[in-house]
């Protein structure tokens, strides 16, 4: 499971104003959690890259660098800060403009976290090398969530390939839901940034099988 840190969001609002990164990620570790998701757009989700550079000095972890990642110097910005892996929104990005942002990150040595919503931006994904697909169930124009769209993408997926649920995953339920149609992962923000105890509430998320994605 990624863990996110998430003070706010454009569809929830306010969820944590005060939420501090590094306690909050040591927390996710101490759960279980295999790797951070680190917000640092400061507008929208009142991230920071100083989060990002306080996490990577006081944890272990993998850090996702979630941001709007669409010109290759932020890429390079991303290393620079400690990050592990990037965002990437094939929504987001031109197929030009995909290819080259994968090259990027290849060459800086980053992992790629590619999202996708259908389909057919899966399939682009696919063609520009992506090696860890993330499949968002919210409309990133409505804000709707639609838990159906990682029923129905993931399987879709190639087993050689990462597959993370994103949005909407609260309870243990969901996490089992995205297990059983062969999610490697899902990616956890609001429900674990607002919990009183996000130790605890990492830990009930975890320990989850999978089953194996037949092709």
């Amino acid at each position: 499971m990624l863990a996110e840190v998430k003070r706010r969001s454009p569809s929830k609002g306010v969820i944590a104003a005060e939420l501090g990164a590094v306690d909050q990620a040591r927390a996710y570790a101490a759960g279980g959690a295999v790797g951070a998701s680190i917000l640092t757009e400061p507008v929208h989700f009142g991230g920071s890259n100083e989060d990002l550079t306080a996490v990577r000095a006081a944890t272990r972890l993998p850090l996702l660098k979630k941001d709007f990642h669409v010109h290759p110097f932020q890429l390079v910005e991303a290393r620079a800060l400690g990050a592990s892996a990037a965002l990437l929104i094939v929504r987001a990005l031109s197929p030009d403009a995909l290819i080259e942002m994968m090259d990027t990150g290849r060459a800086l040595g980053l992992e790629l976290l590619v999202e996708v919503r259908d389909e057919r931006e899966l399939e682009r994904a696919i063609e520009a090398g992506a090696t860890m697909i993330g499949v968002n169930n919210r409309d990133l124009e409505t804000l709707v969530i639609d838990p159906t769209t990682a029923e129905r993408v993931i399987p879709l997926v190639p087993a050689s390939l990462l597959a993370i649920a994103e949005s909407g995953v609260h309870g243990r339920d969901d996490v089992e839901r995205y297990a059983t149609i062969g999610a490697d992962a899902v990616l956890v923000g609001s429900s674990l940034s607002a919990a009183g105890d996000p130790t605890a509430a990492t830990r009930a998320l975890t320990g989850v099988s999978r089953r194996a994605r037949g092709h």
